[in-house]
């Protein structure tokens, strides 16, 4: 039973409304070809802009601004060690069980940022809380490389 059955064609959409678009995309899919091959004004003829100018847009000094994203809020991730566990030994996990880490006793940590690696550092104690000591911060062209790989 469709929505013309039903009687709520209102939102419905028929095969005209579909026929028309599809020939309303192949003519706006075609119109650049006709321009290019078949202009009436001459070659030096100025083609329509397809998107808008960005003139006076980000310069030098508008990067430095950071005042517009300083509030947006983000994952930070400390990541002291993975492992791979069977569902089996995962069930028989109890109070006081230890699971073993595949990083090593005073190996650097990873720190995230939205899952991304941003930093790497120490665990500390400070007024018996813990935190975490950054000692090398990845580049962003560190970062794109890794991306690459």
């Amino acid at each position: 039973m469709t929505e013309e059955d039903t009687g709520n064609d209102e939102n419905a959409i028929s095969e005209d409304d579909w026929a028309a678009a599809m020939q309303e995309q192949a003519v706006a899919d075609a119109a650049p070809e006709a321009v290019a091959g078949s202009n009436p004004f001459g070659a030096s003829a100025a083609q329509p802009a397809v998107f808008q100018s960005f003139e006076g847009g980000p310069g030098p000094s508008s990067m430095n601004d950071y005042e517009l994203i300083l509030d947006i809020p983000v994952h930070l991730t400390v990541e002291l060690g993975r492992t791979r566990i069977s569902i089996r030994n995962l069930l028989q996990l109890a109070h006081g069980s230890v699971v073993e880490l595949d990083a090593l006793a005073g190996e650097p940590m990873d720190v995230l940022v939205n899952g991304t690696l941003i930093a790497q550092g120490e665990v500390v104690v400070v007024n018996d809380k813990f935190g975490i000591r950054l000692t090398d911060i990845i580049t962003p062209s560190e970062r794109v490389r890794k991306l690459r790989n």
